[in-house]
């Protein structure tokens, strides 16, 4: 391929995923950016920040198999991707290390830094192109890669490269695997004040033998019984997650999912003296406890989106109460907090979780590859300006730390 076949590549932006959730919260057509995405590559098929531009919308709009398609078709180009700040010269350089997925598979911290004066450069790690070849100007060096067997390679690897790293290394590669389901029950379920049930990562022949046969769930372990949490062991933001009461809808669940390793654990009832659950998500930036958002639903599996905040002014009044006096919630389950940042080992970390009426901490999952953002509108959520700049303020102080110690 000649010099010249390059003269033509627009310089498009990568852009991340930032701009479309924002387009997504907005209620804007991501069908029509996905279809002005695709006219442009039949014009400029070497533009790789189109390509991974498109899979995220791709990702978005739930089209998983031709997303992974596009994005493989871009990272044959390049794998580093930059997000300037919005003002220059920025104020900070973080190298992001990631990992070829879907929108789950890595910390989208662009989503928390929009519009900031800190340069993003993402690098989508391979075992044969661990780091960026040459290696951009940073100040710290961010693990984004989110926890999942074919992942544990790559992790492993960037443990040995990144040891005497001369910048920091913001969330240590070998501390990544705490994050998985079973393992994190293991590490925080003894700390006092906190209820994370014991999750259990089972085939499906032994799901089966407990549906068609009859077979005790205590086979399986002595403390499990109905209902159980059931979730295939790949799935993120609640796919294919279900409330299973009994035998007849364990079975249910078997035809209509076809996964082959699930995680099952213990249902463990948090809804409050009025009928309704709570669920909110808790930011842990180098230890420190920042509120990110709190749903309030009728129905026990609450996702954000659906469940009804913008719709419903009380819903919303109950959330800034909470948002503006987290001082309250720290001060109810600061030790606990505490210990949780402690031995996940991780600099920035995300827990969803509940309060139980015997006002235990109910720790859903815990990992750092939850969205935390702020884009809803601020007429409709005036109250989660100020919380979510805490937490951009705490990520710019470690960085600010972290640029100090290697100075």
């Amino acid at each position: 391929m000649t010099e010249e076949d390059h003269v033509d590549i627009p310089s498009t932006p990568f852009l991340g995923l930032a701009p479309f959730l924002r387009a997504s919260i907005e209620g804007q057509d991501l069908q029509a950016f996905a279809r002005a995405a695709l006219g442009n590559l039949n014009q400029f098929p070497l533009d790789a920040n189109l390509w991974m531009n498109l899979s995220t919308l791709m990702f978005s709009l739930g089209q998983r198999e031709s997303a992974f398609a596009t994005q493989n078709q871009g990272l044959t180009l390049q794998r580093s991707f930059e997000i300037p700040a919005l003002t220059q010269p920025s104020s900070f350089r973080i190298l992001m290390l990631m990992v070829p997925g879907d929108i789950a598979a890595n910390t989208p911290l662009d989503c928390l830094l929009e519009g900031s004066d800190i340069d993003l450069f993402c690098h989508y790690c391979a075992l044969d192109a661990l780091l960026p070849d040459p290696l951009p100007p940073h100040d710290a060096v961010f693990i984004a890669i989110g926890d999942a067997p074919q992942h544990r390679p790559l992790l492993t690897a960037l443990a040995t490269a990144l040891n005497d790293w001369p910048v920091r290394v913001l969330n240590r590669p070998q501390a990544i695997p705490n994050t998985q389901r079973d393992t994190a029950c293991q590490i925080l379920h003894d700390i006092p004040g906190v209820l994370m049930p014991t999750t259990y990562r089972i085939s499906r022949e032994q799901l089966a033998a407990v549906a068609e046969t009859s077979q005790p769930l205590t086979h399986i372990a002595a403390d499990l019984d109905f209902p159980l949490i059931v979730r295939p062991f790949d799935s993120h933001a609640g796919r294919d997650l279900e409330r299973v009461a009994n035998i007849a809808a364990l079975q249910r669940y078997l035809d209509q999912v076809s996964s082959t390793e699930f995680f099952i654990a213990p249902f463990i009832d948090y809804s409050g003296a009025d009928g309704l659950f709570r669920k909110f998500r808790i930011a842990l930036v180098g230890g420190k406890p920042f509120a990110v958002h709190m749903a309030v639903s009728a129905h026990w599996m609450i996702h954000y989106v659906n469940a009804g905040m913008y719709e419903d002014t009380e819903k919303r009044q109950e959330e800034a109460q909470f948002m503006l006096h987290f001082d309250a919630f720290i001060t109810r389950h600061g030790q606990a907090l505490g210990m949780i940042a402690e031995r996940m080992g991780l600099d920035y970390v995300c827990f969803d979780g509940a309060e139980t009426q015997a006002g235990e901490l109910l720790i859903f999952e815990i990992d750092h590859v939850m969205v935390v953002h702020a884009m809803d509108p601020v007429e409709l959520f005036p109250y989660k300006q100020e919380p979510i700049q805490q937490i951009q303020n705490a990520l710019r102080q470690l960085l600010a730390t972290t640029t100090a110690e290697t100075e």
